[in-house]
């Protein structure tokens, strides 16, 4: 609400995030962190286990970025207000009218390397296994040339399984792996872009 969403869209959330953690007795490894760098803007991609893949990513990826989610969670009362001045991305594709205010708001949280975190399975899983991938955050990377740094959760369906009240106590491993840059002086290729991101993602579960 003050107008200093770069920060405070990110440091309250990792350090709520973390605390979390703490008091449910989960433990976040996390591998890969020196496959980023600090000042670059990436997509990353990661699956969606459970609730705890938010406090994971938020709390230890190590690297400010905005979420892109589902525009339906807007509505959430408090969370959706809070989001949107925060700087998180809704995505409202309902229109292509809609589709491209939803890039324009894209390109202007990614300036000054910020970054973006997407779940492109769209939803937690129902069964523990990861599912097929949704194209819109790879259209995003295609769109603005950015790097896609596949991010692997093992574990948190384990800790909170969607449906579940409480979590259990556990080990999550949060794996970044190496980012998937467009050719040189070329563009993603979108069908190769999506496979290279899920079998990086499926490799460390």
């Amino acid at each position: 609400m003050l107008g200093a969403s770069r920060t405070f869209g990110y440091w309250p959330g990792k350090i709520w995030a973390k605390i979390f953690c703490i008091l449910s007795l989960v433990r976040v490894k996390v591998y890969g962190r020196e496959h980023i760098q600090k000042n670059t803007s990436y997509v990353f991609v990661a699956n969606h286990q459970g609730a705890f893949d938010i406090f994971s990513i938020y709390g230890y990826l190590g690297h400010n970025f905005r979420w892109m989610m589902k525009k339906g969670l807007e509505s959430i009362p408090l969370v959706g207000y809070s989001c949107r001045v925060s700087g998180h991305i809704y995505v409202d594709n309902s229109t292509p009218s809609r589709t491209r205010t939803t890039m324009a708001t894209a390109e202007k949280q990614l300036a000054g390397g910020m970054s973006v975190v997407v779940f492109p399975e769209g939803s937690r899983t129902l069964d523990g296994k990861m599912h097929a991938f949704r194209r819109g955050a790879y259209q995003l990377a295609m769109e603005f040339g950015l790097p896609v740094v596949p991010v692997t959760i093992d574990g948190a369906y384990k800790v909170m399984p969607r449906g579940a009240i409480l979590p259990r106590p556990g080990v999550i491993k949060l794996t970044i792996h190496e980012p998937i840059c467009a050719p040189e002086g070329g563009r993603h290729e979108l069908a190769s872009l999506m496979s290279q991101s899920y079998e990086a993602i499926a490799s460390s579960l």
